[in-house]
């Protein structure tokens, strides 16, 4: 699929990431990469690094862990792919903010702009809610938050994967 929008969920170190660059390269549309992690710690530091490596040169990258909306919006066009890895980080760095309204501005606002983005769009996600509800507060809603937003967001997609084990497992949509 050259042209729309792609979500792809899965487990940590499910082979998402993996994927979502194949699929980019595949598209053969000019690839801005948009990344949402922070470096917060060295092992955060060592999965930055590796995701750097295994990029292709080429590509455009822009680093932007809260205003994901607007950075889609100013990128988005039908001769280009935009790469966002990852949702659940961009959700993780809005609920820990200390402007608690932060949180709700910029999740409408990819709402709101995710049906209006032209060209291909590769959305990267962990899937969280396949386990035991979280003990704390903030890693219950952060479970919850994750869960609703990839309901919205599946919705306005025309595919959606989940990857285990490395193998796309098609939700919705042509095959990868």
């Amino acid at each position: 699929m050259r042209t729309g929008k792609t979500l792809i969920l899965g487990g940590v170190r499910s082979g998402k990431s993996r994927l979502a660059e194949r699929l980019a390269t595949e598209s053969q549309l000019p690839v801005t990469y948009i990344a949402t992690a922070t470096i917060e710690d060295d092992e955060m530091r060592k999965r930055i690094t590796a995701h750097r490596v295994r990029r292709p040169d080429h590509w455009q990258v822009i680093e932007e862990p809260l205003e994901l909306a607007s950075v889609l919006i100013q990128n988005a066009n039908i001769k280009s792919c935009l790469l966002v890895d990852c949702l659940t980080l961009w959700l993780t760095n809005l609920l820990i903010q200390p402007d608690t309204s932060k949180f709700d501005t910029e999740r409408a606002a990819l709402i709101k702009a995710l049906p209006h983005l032209t060209g291909k769009l590769i959305l990267v996600s962990n899937e969280t809610n396949m386990g035991i509800t979280p003990m704390g507060e903030l890693s219950r809603r952060y479970c919850d938050e994750a869960g609703k937003l990839h309901q919205e967001i599946a919705h306005h997609c025309e595919q959606v994967v989940l990857t285990v084990a490395g193998l796309p497992l098609m939700l919705k949509g042509e095959r990868v």
